[in-house]
């Protein structure tokens, strides 16, 4: 396994935490060798197509295209390259979670066995994520020489053996939908390549949420306990006991709160845009497209096991569930109001985002930002 550097010091060992995930991944589906070369050469070639789909439709983007490489991975490699992200976005917070506890007595044995208990239930729900990514753009992660990224930062993630997975179980044409969760993915990349300041905005507002964090390194320690002991089983009425906090949930001071909503209405924007541009872009290039969004859709909706409800709850995934939904409604809602060119002017700078209210309301964002009278 390839050290992540420094990895295993401080408040998580993250080596052991990328050796217990890799572990405990269960397996892809089966494929032979010569299927998983035709999947991986079809990823990259849907994804290169998409380019030139997704920037046509929303008028984004510029001829030259992107220099942040598309990668197809598998499950252990989703987890190395998250693992670098989280080591990056999140150490400021640890930094000063690891100041906080050196001056008690025990500190540094305290802190050894800390990092790998971390480490290893850390891993634990990473295993359980690997299985369901399909695709992603890490947009903070460093790039490394097995996971190279762009000039600006940025690469795209397609996870193979969970796409085939989903395919399978949907019982939908493979090459339609391969190209429909390309078209998705390419749209987060094209949305941070062609609005440069979108990157630092929203690392600067995740680096605001943590710095303003206030709360006991054990107390966050223990959520992931729970979250861990939750996927192990132990714990599988979790999301009764603990009301259905999230670990965002659990260090939100106000400040933090007016964060965290202007961070969950830029996530529904670019969640809700790039579904929207999957339905937009879908019926011309995918023929299957009615099938594949319906079948989605209800996967999405149904369900989840008791655990996975759990897991949803404890880590906020039920909330991304929602921007897909909110955000979509209100890209859709905007364009048909002011077009496409008119809807575009969100990219134009910070102000332009939508506030969460506006959200909910997108007639407000219409009136706000092309000050129309009502």
């Amino acid at each position: 396994m390839t050290s992540i550097g420094g990895a295993s010091t401080g408040m998580v060992d993250w080596n052991l935490a990328v050796a217990t995930a890799t572990r405990l991944v269960r397996p892809g589906p089966e494929v032979s060798r010569d299927e998983a070369r035709a999947v991986v050469a079809e990823l990259r070639r849907h994804a290169k197509a998409s380019e030139a789909h997704v920037r046509g439709f929303t008028r984004l983007g510029t001829e030259e295209g992107h220099d942040t490489p598309v990668l197809v991975v598998d499950r252990p490699g989703w987890v190395r390259a998250n693992v670098a992200g989280f080591r990056e976005i999140l150490r400021p917070l640890l930094d000063k979670m690891q100041e906080r506890r050196g001056s008690s007595p025990g500190s540094a044995v305290m802190g050894a066995v800390g990092g790998k208990v971390t480490g290893v239930e850390l891993g634990m729900l990473l295993s359980f994520l690997a299985s369901r990514v399909l695709g992603q753009y890490e947009t903070f992660a460093p790039a490394t020489r097995e996971l190279p990224g762009g000039s600006g930062g940025g690469r795209l993630l397609l996870v193979a053996p969970n796409i085939v997975h989903v395919e399978r179980e949907l019982d939908v044409d493979p090459h339609d939908f391969r190209l429909w969760v390309c078209l998705h993915e390419e749209t987060h990349r094209t949305q941070f390549t062609a609005v440069p300041w979108l990157r630092d905005h929203l690392e600067g507002e995740v680096q605001a949420f943590l710095a303003e964090t206030d709360v006991d390194p054990m107390t966050v320690l223990e959520r992931v306990r729970e979250a861990a002991q939750s996927l192990a089983g132990g714990r599988p009425e979790a999301e009764e006991d603990d009301g259905g906090r999230s670990l965002v949930e659990i260090v939100q001071t106000p400040a933090q709160r007016e964060i965290l909503g202007r961070l969950t209405a830029v996530m529904s924007l670019l969640e809700g845009h790039a579904d929207f541009v999957m339905d937009g872009v879908g019926p011309s290039v995918v023929p299957s497209v009615g099938e594949i969004r319906e079948k989605f859709q209800q996967r999405r909706a149904k369900g989840a096991s008791r655990l996975d409800l759990a897991l949803r709850k404890l880590l906020g995934l039920d909330a991304k569930l929602r921007q897909y939904r909110d955000g979509e409604r209100f890209v859709r809602a905007v364009v048909d109001e002011v077009g496409m060119d008119g809807f575009n002017r969100v990219w134009t700078s910070p102000n332009t985002l939508p506030t969460k209210a506006e959200i909910a309301k997108p007639a407000d964002w219409v009136t706000r930002v092309h000050r129309k009278a009502e």
